[in-house]
């Protein structure tokens, strides 16, 4: 192991390329520590690559009032990666895939708590859901959607 690899490692940022540059994929997530659909995303999340950092707070209507997060939009839990705020139960190729495009925008959310969304799972679930963009002026529209017929 290197000098730089021995000290690059306990910063545990993961990068991955994308086009030309490098986007760190280091996510905060905000959530409560007795929600396990929460643990089941965050679990997901890591599978997919992102480092984490979980803070469990019981104060979670404050949190997503600092991080701007529309009411309509809100879920369970909050995370932070970049400057975006991804709310909810949001599939890890949609976050990705805002990381890649870095547009303006504040950040991506999936209302509620749709049974078949990742950390959901509920077995046989085929409910159809909408990830929808948001930005700093309230605009909001749909980014993706997830078991269309």
């Amino acid at each position: 192991m290197t000098l730089l690899t021995k000290l690059l490692k306990p910063a545990l940022i993961t990068f991955t390329l994308v086009g030309s540059a490098a986007i760190a994929e280091e996510m905060t997530v905000y959530k409560s520590q007795y929600c396990g659909c929460c643990t089941e995303w965050v679990d997901q999340m890591e599978d997919a690559g992102f480092t984490l950092n979980v803070i469990n707070s019981e104060y979670m209507n404050d949190v997503k009032n600092q991080y701007g997060v529309p009411t309509n939009l809100r879920s369970c839990h909050t995370a932070i990666i970049n400057g975006f705020v991804v709310e909810g139960h949001v599939p890890a190729a949609d976050i990705k895939k805002l990381l890649a495009q870095n547009k303006r925008m504040k950040g991506i959310a999936t209302p509620g708590m749709p049974q078949s969304a990742p950390g959901m799972d509920v077995p046989g679930a085929t409910d159809t859901y909408q990830v929808v963009a948001f930005n700093k002026a309230g605009m909001q529209y749909v980014y993706n959607e997830y078991n269309t017929k």
